[in-house]
């Protein structure tokens, strides 16, 4: 019988401790969780629960204090140090879209492959078919100061999947937009992952989003953060907005609500 596959990510008892001029702070308890390869899962819960430190260990910007992360099989830290294998299969989009102002759509998106020597002819080919991937076509040549909010975050997207991860990692990617414009980004991210079929850990205080877009939803408790509870997400895809007003959808939301409320 042949080997069960890697999951995606595999959590073993990671734990998470800062230190602090007054006492250490024990930001997340030990955490074991695995994500398969092209789910969507959503990370929710209340502020200063471990949603982003989970998020940041699983990208390689902070090690855990105790326990393993896997990417794909691959110890993402050893020794103290990450370790390029697994490293090289992770994209990052947070909530301020970051891109370099003096660089054109274009240039930002394909940043990444000429940071890894990828020609110009290749890396810019790469850019022009993520613009259109993440609708933005027609906007490579402007200036990032040109676009709106929603524009800059496909960018940053785009960006992200330019050197095409297994995984992308998402902090509070819509947060700082208008709620229109939110919604049509949600519908966005659900067609990007229909098409590429990434393996996506989105992390948003938006329990409507998160029903929205999950497959599971993973709900953190306060501090120190743990798994209270994981939610799945039975709705077939692609979803439209009509689904958030249907009474199945609703009973789910109420469910996280109610939860949210009991534990925070």
């Amino acid at each position: 019988m042949a080997d069960a596959p890697h999951p995606a990510i595999a959590f073993r008892g990671i734990e998470k401790w800062y230190g602090t001029r007054d006492e250490p702070v024990h930001a997340l308890a030990p955490t074991d969780l695995a994500v398969a390869d092209a789910e969507f899962l959503v990370l929710l819960g209340p502020s200063g629960c471990g949603k982003t430190t989970m998020l940041r260990m699983i990208g390689g910007l902070i090690a855990p204090t105790s326990g393993e992360i896997a990417i794909d099989g691959h110890s993402l830290w050893r020794n103290g140090q990450r370790q390029a294998k697994a490293v090289s299969d992770l994209g990052m989009v947070f909530q301020e879209a970051n891109l370099f102002p003096w660089l054109s759509i274009e240039q930002n998106i394909a940043l990444p492959l000429e940071l890894k020597g990828t020609p110009k002819t290749q890396r810019m080919e790469r850019a022009r078919t993520l613009t259109k991937l993440v609708g933005i076509q027609g906007f490579e040549k402007r200036w990032p100061r040109e676009l709106s909010g929603g524009m800059r975050q496909r960018a940053a997207i785009a960006r992200a999947l330019s050197y095409d991860p297994g995984i992308l990692l998402m902090d509070e990617p819509f947060g700082a937009l208008d709620a229109m414009t939110r919604e049509a980004m949600n519908i966005e991210l659900q067609r990007i992952w229909l098409e590429t079929r990434k393996t996506i850990v989105l992390v948003t205080h938006s329990i409507v989003e998160a029903v929205f877009l999950a497959d599971r939803i993973v709900l953190l408790s306060p501090r120190p953060g743990r798994i209270d509870m994981i939610v799945d997400v039975p709705f077939a895809r692609p979803r439209g907005p009509d689904l958030q007003s249907t009474p199945d959808f609703q009973a789910i939301v109420r469910q996280l609500r109610q939860r949210l409320n009991e534990i925070s």
